[in-house]
């Protein structure tokens, strides 16, 4: 089996478990909020146990599995709210799929080639455009009115899922390491798959206090 099809039915899994959360969730049940609590909690858990044996290395691996910590408790309080919890998943999937759809189709120069040598500019230019217009989409299937607002939240959301994938490369870049576990076929660890996260969660817990 090939690592695109890997990827492809590892997502499709992915995808699986977020319709049933939100199923759930139209029960009352709040799945949204714990399945966010879930993966931020294997984050840290992916984190602790890369073996490492540089002092300075594993500093840095408990300051990001501290900060994974936040990402976690922060996964639980926006998770109350969990319509805003499914517009972040939206934007984010949308971003980071856009990015890495047109990244490849278009290419172009490099956004920092020492720190991830597959990011272009044209991606980031592309995921800000799909995460902003998933945002928008999110409006009009729940409320059926184009609300400019949600285009604004999914720029900012779009770039802060990208910049949590840039550090995630560059801590990544730091250990040495491809990827930061095998869990997902195709994907990696669930750091790799879920480091949009790592800035969203916390800026939107922040804001919505």
């Amino acid at each position: 089996m090939t690592e695109n099809i890997k990827r492809i039915l590892t997502g499709a899994v992915l995808v699986a478990l977020a319709g049933a959360a939100v199923v759930l969730q139209y029960f009352e049940i709040p799945a949204v909020r714990w399945l966010g609590v879930a993966v931020a909690a294997l984050m840290v858990f992916e984190t602790m146990r890369l073996k490492i044996k540089d002092k300075k290395l594993c500093e840095l691996r408990v300051v990001f599995g501290a900060w994974l910590i936040l990402v976690g408790i922060s996964a639980y309080f926006v998770g109350a709210k969990p319509w805003i919890m499914l517009l972040l998943l939206m934007t984010i999937v949308a971003a980071d799929t856009g990015a890495w759809f047109f990244g490849r189709l278009i290419g172009g120069d490099k956004m920092w080639p020492s720190l991830s040598a597959g990011k272009t500019w044209s991606g980031q230019i592309a995921g800000i455009i799909c995460g902003s217009a998933a945002a928008v989409l999110y409006g009009l299937l729940g409320t059926d009115t184009f609300l400019p607002q949600l285009m604004w939240i999914g720029i900012s959301v779009s770039l802060l899922s990208q910049y949590g994938d840039l550090t995630a490369s560059a801590i990544k870049r730091k250990l040495g390491i491809k990827d930061f576990a095998g869990t997902l076929p195709g994907h990696g660890g669930f750091i790799d798959r879920f480091d949009g996260w790592i800035f969203v969660l916390p800026i939107v817990w922040l804001v919505t206090l």
